[in-house]
């Protein structure tokens, strides 16, 4: 039975908050094919896939509403600033539209905010020179609260679009708890991504309750389904 919602809450909306997501290693041009037609199938805010997909997925969604999400400096965030700039603006040039990138996790936990700031600010100047949004990983499963609300303020600082919870390639995912607090720290007008584990209805709404305004899944389509698309 499909889950009951009202109002704002009705599939098509929770559709057009949700990066349908296909990062996997192993991922095939067949696949990648497949994810953008469901994407425009349902509307999906967009598609999030590896920067070698990215000229496939722009030239595949070119004119539809749904854009082409990138990740860089992906899983891990430990790539030289430079690389990660490289790879933005290589990723825009194909077609990006917003970029997911992963900070310097042990920057952070360092207490190098200067390195994490400035990296942050590299990568968002870029984008919004090309019209695209940034959104910053953070891997809230690898900091502490205190470490997870610095990530936000610098990101907030740097011009980050969005703060996104997690990779999902780490050793956690997306948590009610965490999606509030990062949304108390960046306010309303920076957006947050809960990704990572998301496979039901019930887990889309729970983080959409808690703050978040866009939702990185691979389990886009049943999510919808089971709202009732």
């Amino acid at each position: 039975m499909p889950t009951t919602v009202t109002g704002s809450r009705d599939w098509k909306t929770v559709a057009r908050m949700i990066d349908h997501t296909l990062l996997k290693t192993e991922s095939r041009r067949a696949q990648i094919a497949q994810l953008c037609a469901e994407a425009k199938q349902y509307s999906f805010a967009s598609v999030c896939i590896q920067p070698i997909w990215v000229e496939l997925a722009a030239d595949l969604l070119k004119g539809t509403p749904v854009l082409v999400c990138t990740v860089v400096g992906f899983p891990q965030g430990a790539n030289l600033a430079s690389v990660k700039l490289f790879e933005t603006l290589a990723a825009l040039r194909q077609g990006a539209q917003e970029v997911d990138m992963v900070i310097n996790v042990g920057a952070l936990k360092d207490g190098n905010t200067k390195l994490v700031e400035d990296e942050i600010r590299a990568l968002a100047d870029a984008c919004h020179n090309a019209r695209a949004k940034l959104k910053v990983i953070i891997e809230n499963c690898l900091l502490t609260d205190d470490e997870k609300k610095l990530a936000c303020e610098l990101s907030v600082k740097a011009g980050a679009n969005f703060v996104k919870t997690s990779t999902g390639m780490s050793t956690g995912g997306a948590k009610v708890e965490d999606v509030r607090l990062m949304r108390s720290v960046v306010g309303p007008n920076v957006g947050v991504k809960a990704a990572g584990g998301i496979r039901t209805a019930q887990d889309a709404l729970a983080m959409i309750d808690a703050g978040a305004n866009r939702i990185g899944a691979s389990a886009s389509v049943a999510i919808v389904k089971e709202l009732g698309a």
